[in-house]
C-alpha cells in the first residue's frame, strides 16, 4: 500500500448523488461529520452506532438537508449484529456504494502489562474484528454496486506508540487487513483505501489529550473532503493510505 497526499476537494455539491453508504460510528466525531457531509452531497444513508439519542440528533440534520437515512442503533463488538446488517441490506436495497468504517474505542492509555483483559477485548474487537466482520457480511454488497468503495480510518499510532496498547495494536492491523483486502479486489470495481485524518477535535482525542486545547486542532469538518473523493464514483485511488495534514 503506497502512501499519497489527500485527493482534492471539487467545489460542486451532488458528489454522491443516488450513492448509498454506511457510516459506522455515526453518532459523533468524525463519522457524523462525515454522515452530514455526505448528505449535503446526495447520499442516501445507513448510519449505525451505539448510542440511538445521537443517532436520531444526526437523523434530525440529515432529513434537514433533504436526506433520507436508515438508523441502526448497535453495538459493533456484538460482531454478528454486522452480518445481520449486511442481511437487511442485501434484502432492501440488493447493493452498497459506499462503507465508512469509522468506529473506534481507546480504551485506556497505560502499560500493555496493565490492561485488563476485558479492556484489550472490548478495543481490539471494536477497532478491527468488527472492521473484518464488516468486510466479511459487505463485501458482496459492494461488489455488487457499479462502483464500490470502502474506507476505513486509522491512525500514526499504528506505528506502534507506548501507553496506546490495543488503539495501536488494532490500527496496526486494521492497516495490514486492508492492505490485504485491497489486493485480494484488485481486479474488481470496488476501491478500498485508508485515511488517517491527523489531530481531529473529536472525543476520542479529547480523552488522550485532556490538557489540549481542542482549539488547536481541526474539526471534524475539516476532514470530510477526503471521504467524500474517495467514495466518488470515479475515484482512481486504491490500497493508499491518505494522511491528512494537522
Amino acid at each position: 500500500m503506497s502512501e499519497a497526499e489527500a485527493p482534492p476537494p471539487a467545489a460542486t455539491a451532488g458528489r454522491l448523488a443516488g450513492r448509498l453508504a454506511l457510516v459506522a460510528g455515526a453518532s459523533r466525531g468524525i463519522g457524523r461529520a462525515v454522515a452530514l457531509r455526505f448528505a449535503q452531497e446526495g447520499a442516501d444513508l445507513i448510519l449505525v452506532a451505539r448510542t440511538e439519542a445521537g443517532l436520531i440528533e444526526v437523523d434530525d440534520e440529515v432529513q434537514r438537508l433533504g436526506r433520507h437515512a436508515s438508523l441502526v442503533t448497535a453495538d459493533l463488538t456484538d460482531v454478528d449484529v454486522i452480518d445481520r446488517i449486511g442481511a437487511a441490506i442485501h434484502a432492501r436495497w440488493g447493493r452498497l456504494d459506499v462503507l465508512v468504517a469509522a468506529a473506534a474505542e481507546l480504551g485506556l492509555l497505560q502499560p500493555l502489562a496493565e490492561i485488563k483483559p476485558e479492556t484489550w477485548q472490548r478495543v481490539l474487537t471494536l477497532g478491527l474484528t468488527a472492521n473484518w466482520r464488516l468486510i466479511r457480511s459487505l463485501d458482496p454488497l459492494l461488489r455488487a454496486a457499479p462502483a464500490g468503495r470502502a474506507v476505513f480510518v486509522t491512525a500514526a499510532e499504528a506505528a506502534g506508540r507506548a501507553y496506546w496498547g490495543g488503539y495501536a495494536v488494532a490500527k496496526a492491523g486494521l492497516e495490514a487487513m486492508v492492505r490485504t483486502y485491497a489486493g485480494e479486489v484488485a481486479k474488481t470495481s470496488l476501491r478500498v483505501n485508508l485515511i488517517d485524518p491527523g489531530p481531529t477535535r473529536t472525543r476520542l482525542r479529547a480523552a488522550a489529550f485532556p490538557g489540549e486545547n481542542p482549539a488547536s486542532v481541526k474539526p471534524p469538518e475539516a476532514v470530510t473532503d477526503a471521504f467524500v473523493a474517495l467514495s466518488e464514483d470515479g475515484c482512481l485511488h486504491h490500497g493508499e493510505l491518505i494522511r491528512l495534514p494537522a
